[in-house]
C-alpha cells in the first residue's frame, strides 16, 4: 500500500496523543453479533442475480433466521448469534458463508462480499417484496433507485442499554479510523472510482446517515427521534441510518460504519475492535469521563477523507483537525482501546490481524490488485468471490 500523500506536503504533527480512559466499573465480557450483507452474482456474466429471496428460502432450512432478505433483490443479509468469543463467532462466520456460498451454487450463483456493486446495476434497482421495502420506494423515491450497498453491521450488547446513547458519543470520533480500517467498496459501474469505500459517499445520501449527532441526554435523542418521525424523515426507527446508533429492538448499541468485510478475518478484526471500542466508552461512562466533542463538520471531513484513501496517505484528527497518517490514526485507536482487548482476550488476534492489514492491504487495496493483474473487472468479481468463502 502507498502512504503517500494525495498533493499535499507531509504534516508535521502526529496524532494528538489519547488519553487512557479510567479504569471504572469491572465489566463482564461484552457479547458480539455481527450483521454482513452480500450481493449475488451470476458465475457467468458477473453481473448482479435479482434472487435473493429465492436463495433466502434455499438456506433457511440450515440457517433458519440467520440469513433473511434486504431492501434490493440483489442482496442477502447473514447473522451470528450473540457471541462472548470471538473464536467462536469466527466459526459461526465461516460456517455462517459457507452454507450461503452452497445453497447459492444449487441456484447456480456465488455470494460476494463487497460493499457496492463492481460491475454496476440496473437503475432503478429491483426492490424485494414487502410492505416495508414498498414504503420506503414510495417516499424516498429516486434514493432507493441505486442503493445496492453492502455495509457489515457490529451489535455489541451493553449490559444497561440507557448507556447506549452515552456510549454513542464516545465512539464518534473513532469512525474515520474504522471507515478507513473496513474499506472495501472501490468499484462501482465497472470503473474504480477513486474512493476506497465509494459505499460510504453513496449511503451518506440518505436524509439520516452519517456521523451521529453529540446527545447531550437520552432525553435529546429520544425527541430528537420523535421529531424526525413527525416530519416524515424517518419511516420508522429502522430507518435511523447513523454510523452508531442505539438498537431500537435489540439491548445493543449497534456500530454500522464499516463496508462489508472483503474476508471472514476482516469480519473478526472489526467485531474485535468495534467490541474493545465500547467497553472502553463504557468504562469512560462509568467514571464520568466526558466525551471528546469534534466539531460536526471536522467530524465529516475526516470521514470523507478515510472514504476516499482508506488506509492509504493521511487523514484528518477529527479532534484537532491537523492532517495525520491513516495508520498512525488507527494505531492511536488499537492503543486506547489495548486494555479492552486484553481483557476480553483478544489483543493477540487484533494484533496479528492489523500487522496483515498492514501488508496485504484493506479489502479496497486488494480488489484494485485484482484488477492491476490484466485491468478486467472480471477478475476483481472473481477474486472477490473466492474471498468471500476461502478454502
Amino acid at each position: 500500500m502507498s502512504s503517500e500523500p494525495h498533493g499535499e506536503s507531509a504534516p508535521t504533527d502526529a496524532p494528538a496523543p489519547a488519553r487512557t480512559p479510567g479504569s471504572g466499573h469491572a465489566q463482564a465480557p461484552l457479547t458480539v453479533g455481527i450483521e454482513e450483507e452480500f450481493l449475488l452474482i451470476e458465475p457467468d456474466s458477473r453481473a448482479l442475480s435479482p434472487r435473493g429471496p429465492e436463495l433466502v428460502g434455499e438456506a433457511t432450512g440450515e440457517l433458519g433466521d440467520r440469513v433473511g432478505t434486504e431492501l434490493t433483490r440483489y442482496q442477502v443479509e447473514l447473522r451470528t448469534d450473540p457471541h462472548t468469543c470471538l473464536k467462536e463467532a469466527d466459526d459461526q462466520i465461516r460456517s455462517t458463508r459457507t452454507a450461503a456460498a452452497r445453497a447459492a451454487a444449487r441456484l447456480g450463483l456465488r455470494i460476494a462480499s463487497t460493499g457496492t456493486p463492481v460491475l454496476g446495476q440496473a437503475a432503478p434497482v429491483p426492490i424485494t417484496p414487502g410492505a416495508r421495502y414498498a414504503r420506503s420506494a414510495a417516499h424516498f423515491r429516486a434514493l432507493d433507485d441505486e442503493q445496492t450497498a453492502c455495509a457489515c453491521h457490529i451489535h455489541v450488547g451493553l449490559p444497561d442499554p440507557r448507556d447506549a446513547v452515552h456510549v454513542s458519543n464516545h465512539l464518534r470520533p473513532w469512525l474515520p479510523a474504522l471507515t478507513a480500517l473496513s474499506a472495501n467498496s472501490p468499484f462501482q459501474g465497472g470503473r474504480d472510482t477513486g474512493y476506497a469505500s465509494w459505499r460510504t459517499i453513496t449511503w451518506g445520501r440518505w436524509p439520516v446517515a452519517g456521523p451521529p449527532p453529540y446527545f447531550e441526554s437520552p432525553a435529546h435523542f429520544d425527541d430528537l427521534v420523535d421529531t424526525l418521525l413527525q416530519t416524515q424523515t424517518l419511516l420508522d426507527r429502522g430507518g435511523l441510518y447513523w454510523d452508531i446508533r442505539p438498537s431500537h429492538h435489540l439491548p445493543t448499541i449497534e456500530i454500522r460504519v464499516a463496508d462489508t468485510a472483503l474476508s471472514p478475518d476482516d469480519a473478526l478484526l472489526l467485531a474485535a475492535v468495534v467490541r474493545a471500542l465500547t467497553a472502553t466508552a463504557l468504562t469512560a461512562c462509568h467514571a464520568s469521563e466526558p466525551a471528546p466533542r469534534p466539531a460536526p463538520e471536522l467530524l465529516r471531513a475526516a470521514c470523507w477523507r478515510a472514504a476516499r484513501d482508506g488506509l492509504a496517505g493521511h487523514g484528518i484528527d477529527p479532534l484537532t483537525g491537523r492532517p495525520a497518517l491513516q495508520t498512525a490514526l488507527v494505531e492511536r485507536m488499537l492503543h486506547t482501546i489495548t486494555p479492552a482487548l486484553r481483557r476480553h482476550e483478544d489483543l493477540d488476534l487484533v494484533r496479528e490481524q492489523w500487522q496483515r492489514l498492514r501488508v496485504e492491504g484493506t479489502g479496497a487495496d486488494r480488489q484494485r490488485a485484482a484488477y492491476r493483474h490484466r485491468s478486467r473487472t472480471h477478475d476483481v468479481v472473481d477474486y472477490v468471490i473466492s474471498a468471500t468463502c476461502p478454502s
